[in-house]
């Protein structure tokens, strides 16, 4: 199987068993709804919430998405979306290693990404999940505005 290589790979494949385990906290002034449910929102660095969660929830979550910055240079306010290329590697390997270990044997990932680093990702992600567990992938086109359901489509005279 091809393996991506980076500047950085050899230390970052091995970050999410560096990454101590921390304890959840509740604050209960943030805090809503019936506490029976299980449900959780966190706030914090994602990698310690993940390795956090790795005791109660490891090999039990049927589904998984997330939404990984696609690296398209731009600036957003809550997070800068332009890593150099082997940073943004290094960033995702640890995530992925501890989905991995969060995801049920019959559960499923999806990830929402562009073309930017969408290549590199599954080649990553073949190795993390392996080559064989990938079922596919879906293509979304972006339509001229929110309410275009014409899209790219739309036949002009």
């Amino acid at each position: 199987m091809p393996l991506l290589h980076w500047l950085t790979r050899d230390k970052d494949i091995h970050e999410a068993t560096r990454t101590p385990y921390r304890l959840l906290e509740q604050v209960a002034s943030q805090s809503h709804g019936d506490p029976d449910t299980g449900n959780m929102l966190i706030q914090g660095d994602n990698l310690d919430a993940l390795k956090a969660l790795l005791p109660y929830y490891a090999g039990k979550v049927k589904c998984i998405f997330i939404d990984p910055p696609y690296n398209t240079r731009s600036a957003f306010d809550h997070y800068d979306d332009n890593l150099e290329h082997t940073q943004w590697l290094a960033m995702m390997y640890p995530r992925l290693e501890l989905l991995r270990q969060l995801l049920a044997e019959d559960g499923s990932i999806w990830v929402s990404i562009d073309d930017n680093e969408g290549h590199y990702l599954k080649v990553v992600m073949d190795e993390v999940f392996g080559r064989a567990n990938f079922v596919s992938s879906f293509v979304w086109q972006k339509v001229d505005s929110p309410n275009d359901n014409q899209g790219a489509y739309h036949a002009r005279p």
